[in-house]
């Protein structure tokens, strides 16, 4: 059951992220680590990580030192990748109560390219398009 929920959220949290590159900034996909991954709780070892992560990256506008220790990828000590972790198992929670196997829910669903989603509306009239000039 762990092997499925496992490729099922790695489905879920990256490709519904690729679609969705679109968001803003954080930057061209780095250089990442030839090394073998070492530390995956979530994601399976044969995932395409490099391309997980540089959705990541564009869905939360961040580069990898976001989540990650700078020149450690394995490393827990950047308390945000363990919020990652959870956010992941979140999303397939989510997708899974649907009970039609799709993603419905992505990364790019809350943070919209922002690494702290908005957690209130704009103000009303803050994002408002000026109205149209009165016809004669």
């Amino acid at each position: 059951m762990c092997s499925v929920r496992t490729v099922f959220i790695l489905f879920i949290c990256s490709v519904g992220l690729f679609a969705q590159r679109g968001g803003r900034g954080g930057g061209a996909p780095v250089a990442f680590p030839t090394t073998p991954p070492t530390n995956l709780r979530i994601l399976p070892a044969g995932a395409d990580l490099q391309q997980t992560m540089n959705a990541f990256r564009a869905a939360l506008g961040v580069q990898c030192t976001y989540c990650h220790v700078q020149g450690d990828f394995a490393s827990d000590d950047n308390a945000k990748k363990n919020a990652a972790r959870n956010m992941m198992r979140i999303a397939a929670d989510l997708n899974a109560g649907f009970g039609d196997g799709k993603r419905h829910i992505t990364c790019y669903t809350c943070h919209h390219g922002e690494a702290k989603p908005k957690s209130e509306a704009p103000a009303p009239g803050a994002d408002a398009k000026p109205a149209p000039p009165a016809a004669n």
